[in-house]
């Protein structure tokens, strides 16, 4: 993306908050809002047409709701970020959008610097996720799901090393790169790296993905 700005496409049946996005985002002189769009219908056409970065996509939207979109997305225009914006009452939601492969969630109130850098992070292929949020989501949805999916989780994650695997402990937790060097005297450059070799070891979309995966196999934070 050097030299060039970031496309990104608004997705939001609520013309207010389409609106703060946008005011939020075009800020920041690298990022291009190219279009809006009032329902996943007319995201997947904006995002196909306009060749956007990243579309920031509602779950509860008319026509076509946001999960529809995402999988129309993942299919039209799969270079495309999708980053969701939701709330904390829409958690079975925002697990299935991770699932599928989301860049990451923001919630609708998250503060201007964090919605910037979650656009610039998808399009670094790294999905930026509050960690706050991220902790109170997967603490949440993972509930019930260690028992039935715990020995498979287990398994898979055998395959790292120990000290990958004390990444993705930390990951589990919500940390951010940056928090996860300090607990684990790294830098965060060196986290970043651990944390691209586990999403392709794993074959993880995204460090969500990972996070759930580290909490069914009951893996817990560095003692």
């Amino acid at each position: 993306m050097a030299g060039a700005r970031i496309r990104v496409v608004i997705a939001d049946d609520e013309p207010l908050i389409r609106a703060g996005i946008r005011m939020i985002l075009t800020s920041d002189r690298e990022i291009e809002v190219v279009a809006e769009a009032s329902n996943g219908r007319e995201a997947v056409e904006a995002a196909r047409s306009h060749k956007a970065d990243v579309v920031l996509l509602d779950i509860q939207m008319p026509v076509m709701d946001g999960l529809t979109a995402m999988g129309e997305l993942r299919q039209a225009v799969p270079a495309t970020k999708v980053i969701i914006l939701t709330t904390f009452g829409e958690r079975e939601n925002v697990l299935r959008a991770l699932e599928s492969g989301g860049a990451g969630f923001l919630l609708k109130d998250t503060a201007p610097a964090e919605l910037i850098g979650a656009v610039r992070a998808a399009v670094s292929g790294d999905a930026y996720l509050s960690p706050g949020a991220t902790r109170h989501v997967v603490d949440q949805l993972a509930t019930g799901r260690a028992a039935a999916r715990g020995e498979q989780a287990r398994a898979r994650i055998a395959q790292l090393s120990g000290r990958e695997q004390d990444v993705l402990a930390l990951l589990g937790e919500g940390l951010s790169n940056a928090d996860a060097g300090r607990r684990l005297h790294m830098s965060e450059a060196t986290v970043k790296t651990y944390v691209s070799r586990i999403l392709a070891k794993l074959e993880c979309d995204n460090r969500v993905q990972a996070a759930l995966l580290a909490r069914d196999a009951g893996l817990g934070p560095e003692g």
